[in-house]
């Protein structure tokens, strides 16, 4: 698999235009990265899977791989462009000539952000087949009623793919039959229809809860066919899960960067604290489990770039790395001490931050769950 490095090294000058001060002063305010998104969406990067033919550069997710593990690496925070990757799957699969003609060229120059993704509600959470956002059709519109929750960054996105019930429920139809997916042109539906509602979190994330109120999408927004919506919504989870495992790739090796630094430089009782190896095991077996799950993310990418539909290696490649940054970020602030609470370090910020993907975008229970039940053919538990 190609190394990317000539991207990994402008992705890398980039981000150091974005030091941790830039990154402290926003988090304060609970304040959106929009110059650092800017920056990313004007070099190209957030439009690096989208096809050369609309002004993308063709490229796989591999690539994009490469680009989000290291702006986790150089102290950034990907989290508030991220989604317009994984996102973009299920435009580019699953949407007509028209649509893809219509907005990929828009959103490739940055004119148009496409990062919302309305999926989960407040009553369901990651039991999607139970969600109860209807959109009914009604002439040549939709008319879409319901609520979303956790949907990042919509205060800061021009679309949304909105995943809604267009049949109801009945007798001997699967749970997940019957759902649609939308684009929602969020400029027209805001104040029309649509109500964003931000909520206050432990990191800064820009995430909210989304009301619909008879809201009114243009049936030509629908994507693919109306009632398949979850296999479309599900390929591009897939993507999702990689991604967001290869951000905490780079979650991990800047936490193991600056423990290490940190341990070779610091001296207590008149030798550095990287000496002891109470310090130094914790840094080294987070070092091992971060390799472990970076050759997880590599055969996770090569299933899905191969054609496959890699769910088990996906959801492996997201538990597995979510958990080597959270112990690398466990034993980063270990080794600071008091220091690693102080926000000049950086390290609460990011720690805080990485700590985010053991509960989402799945939880790592649900995780185990789908791996019993899909690989070790254990009965259902949910």
């Amino acid at each position: 698999m190609e190394a990317y490095t000539e991207i990994r090294e402008a992705v890398a000058k980039l981000c150091a235009g974005f030091p941790g001060p830039y990154w402290r002063a926003l988090d304060r305010e609970m304040a959106y990265p929009t110059e650092f998104v800017n920056a990313l969406t004007e070099s190209g990067y957030l439009s690096v899977l989208i096809p050369e033919e609309y002004g993308g550069s063709g490229l796989p997710l591999s690539a994009a791989a490469a680009i989000l593990e290291e702006v986790q690496r150089a102290g950034c925070n990907g989290g508030a462009c991220h989604a317009q990757m994984y996102t973009m799957g299920t435009l580019l699969r699953h949407g007509s000539a028209a649509q893809k003609a219509e907005y990929l060229p828009s959103i490739a120059e940055g004119r148009l952000r496409l990062q919302a993704f309305g999926v989960t509600e407040p009553t369901s959470g990651t039991d999607t087949g139970s969600l109860k956002t209807t959109a009914r059709l009604e002439g040549d519109r939709y008319v879409v009623n319901g609520q979303k929750i956790w949907t990042s960054r919509a205060e800061h996105s021009d679309l949304m793919l909105l995943l809604a019930r267009t049949t109801p429920k009945a007798d001997g139809m699967k749970r997940t039959d019957g759902l649609s997916v939308l684009l929602v042109d969020m400029r027209e539906a805001k104040g029309n229809g649509l109500t964003i509602r931000p909520i206050r979190t432990m990191m800064n994330h820009a995430t909210t809860e989304i009301f619909f109120d008879n809201l009114r999408v243009p049936a030509q927004n629908l994507i693919g066919e109306e009632g398949k919506g979850f296999r479309y919504i599900l390929s591009g989870m897939n993507a999702e899960r990689i991604l967001i495992a290869a951000e905490c790739i780079g979650d991990a090796k800047w936490f193991i960067d600056r423990a290490r630094a940190y341990a070779a430089e610091r001296s207590v009782f008149g030798r550095p604290i990287g000496a002891n190896q109470g310090v130094q095991f914790p840094i080294a077996k987070a070092y091992a489990n971060m390799r472990a799950a970076e050759l997880m993310v590599r055969e996770a990418l090569t299933f899905y770039e191969g054609g496959a539909n890699p769910g088990a290696e996906a959801n492996m490649a997201k538990m597995l790395a979510a958990d080597a940054s959270f112990e690398a970020a466990n034993a980063c602030i270990q080794t600071h001490g008091g220091f690693g609470f102080a926000e000049e370090y950086d390290v609460e910020r990011k720690f805080r931050e990485t700590r985010l993907y053991q509960v989402a975008p799945i939880s790592t229970n649900l995780i185990l769950a789908y791996l019993s039940e899909h690989v070790l053919d254990l009965p259902r538990s949910y």
